[in-house]
């Protein structure tokens, strides 16, 4: 059967059409037949949840939506949901069309909860923050509680991401450890 599918895909993933390493991903429920997808292995860790989703790798998602394929159709659904916090994603599920029986299959994930979403920092302009990057003040920042203030243009080194928070990093300023809002950053490369 798995040769078969391979074969009817070229050995290319039905999702984003890349001839990369691939592998079959069985949808759940089990119980279904046809519901076998060849998927690149880099898109598996995180449809299965054991990598962090990654919003940017899932772009191709508004093409394959329109598969003709139900099982494509199915997991393209169910990745838009997980994504539907990006607007692009939003936007596909709004123009997404399923017959009553593919959006059934696609609503029985067969997962008892939903995926832990992974928190990411994001500077004003976008761009990831991570643990001991170096950030710019874009703006001249009063500390709450303090005489001080962070002047626009202060670099602030190996900060560290608020855990529960993707709006809020820690940084010191003149020796004070302050919490600072992403959208006052801007990542120094």
């Amino acid at each position: 059967m798995n040769d078969k599918l391979m074969a009817s895909s070229g050995g290319k993933c039905e999702l984003c059409g890349r001839q990369a390493e691939v592998a079959v991903y069985r949808l759940p429920p089990d119980d279904r037949r046809g519901n076998d997808v060849v998927v690149c292995q880099s898109l598996i860790a995180q449809i299965e949840g054991s990598e962090p989703l990654k919003p940017d790798d899932w772009r191709f998602l508004p093409e394959a939506m329109w598969s003709e394929i139900p099982a494509v159709q199915v997991l393209a659904w169910r990745m838009l949901n997980r994504l539907k916090g990006e607007a692009w994603a939003a936007e596909a599920l709004d123009v997404l069309y399923l017959d009553d029986q593919t959006l059934e299959w696609a609503k029985a994930a067969g997962e008892q909860s939903e995926p832990v979403e992974a928190i990411v920092h994001k500077d004003a302009n976008g761009n990831v923050l991570n643990n001991g990057d170096s950030v710019v003040l874009t703006k001249t920042l009063d500390v709450k509680g303090s005489s001080l203030s962070a002047k626009l243009g202060t670099v602030v080194r190996n900060i560290r991401l608020v855990e529960d928070n993707p709006q809020q990093i820690e940084g010191r300023v003149d020796g004070q450890l302050i919490v600072i809002l992403t959208r006052y950053l801007r990542k120094q490369h």
